[in-house]
């Protein structure tokens, strides 16, 4: 029995979330496996009903269960509130902090079908796999933040960006780890020619090199990367880097895939994973059955395989969602001439078809 914490969130949340709980029950009976799930409020929605972002009955949920699924949170809506309050800065910083989840990994696959979604020539991302593994609970987004009045007027800012050994030991031992299941390539991103944090950082990824004969080391300055990502994507395996540099790189290796709608994550190294789309909430297409359910039930298949160790509940499904992909079906976000375009529901129910389970439905 396993024990998730559901948190369907804000805008399409809800949505894409009853797509992934459909698939994953499929799942369930497929594998013969079971799941004790319980849905609780976070985002804008929990502020709205609770007063803030991250209530403590939800977070003592997350604490208590085996994984977390997320939908979605934020919006406009809650765009002025203080900064606490915000459903990303008051709920998704802080549920990572007290999960411990201090690596995030972020695939970038192009599915065959959709090598022509890209808006880079089929050629250069056609058969590409990239994962990005970010460390994500240091660096400048954790860091003191101050601003103080000068005395000739105007303001000063400071951000302070932290790293310890030990903090930045955990999530390059993921890197490495990650690389020796995949490619054998590990590929570690600084900016080591200004920053002294990266000089650090690069210092210790070289310690660790040794533990690692079997893979392959490389160190890339994070322009020259944003570069060649652009370039020559295929040349990379697995990626890692610290907080803000992988937060900006992981999204631009997600559009080389032609939508953001399509790329899962996963945050790890506590004893609660948290398993979430790398997408916003899209609160524009809230409800109208638009949105892509398909990053967050791959979030289910990196769940079942780094969380619960159920490899092949989760070869299982990303063969599902790939032979709906290759039968021609579509969403709005990835559609092109000659397919046959789907509703968010219509789609769970297609890539459920795929796993050779009935859903009972239309």
């Amino acid at each position: 029995m396993f024990k998730l914490a559901v948190l369907p969130g804000d805008g399409v949340g809800p949505e894409i979330m009853a797509e992934a709980l459909k698939v994953l029950m499929s799942l369930g009976k497929k594998y013969h496996l079971q799941f004790e799930i319980s849905e609780a409020l976070i985002g804008g929605c929990a502020y709205d009903e609770t007063g803030t972002p991250l209530p403590s009955s939800t977070l003592d949920l997350c604490l208590e269960s085996d994984a977390v699924l997320l939908g979605a949170v934020g919006g406009p809506k809650w765009d002025k509130l203080p900064v606490h309050l915000r459903p990303e800065a008051g709920a998704l910083l802080p549920l990572r902090k007290e999960l411990q989840v201090y690596a995030n990994l972020r695939p970038a696959q192009v599915f065959t079908s959709l090598a022509g979604a890209s808006t880079l020539k089929r050629e250069v991302v056609e058969g590409l796999d990239i994962m990005v593994v970010r460390e994500l609970t240091g660096g400048l987004y954790f860091g003191s933040k101050q601003r103080e009045d000068l005395p000739g007027g105007g303001r000063r800012v400071v951000e302070t960006l932290e790293y310890t050994t030990e903090e930045v030991e955990r999530v390059v031992r993921i890197g490495f780890d990650m690389a020796r299941r995949r490619g054998k390539q590990l590929t570690s991103v600084d900016k080591a020619n200004v920053l002294e944090s990266s000089r650090f950082w690069r210092e210790i990824v070289e310690s660790l090199a040794n533990e690692y004969p079997d893979v392959e080391l490389k160190h890339m300055l994070v322009d020259n990367c944003a570069m060649q990502l652009v370039r020559n994507p295929k040349q990379f395996d697995v990626l890692v880097t610290e907080n803000m540099f992988g937060d900006i790189l992981s999204d631009q290796a997600a559009q080389l895939t032609g939508s953001i709608g399509m790329l899962p994550s996963a945050s790890l190294g506590g004893k609660t994973g948290l398993y979430e789309p790398i997408h916003g909430s899209a609160p524009d297409i809230a409800g109208q059955g638009k949105a892509n359910p398909i990053a967050t039930i791959l979030s289910v298949s990196m769940m079942l395989r780094y969380g619960f160790g159920e490899d092949n509940a989760a070869d299982a499904l990303e063969k599902a969602v790939t032979r709906a992909l290759d039968s021609g079906y579509r969403t709005a976000d990835i559609m092109e001439d000659g397919k046959v375009q789907l509703n968010t529901s219509q789609m769970g129910d297609l890539i459920v078809e795929n796993l050779g389970v009935s859903t009972g439905g239309s």
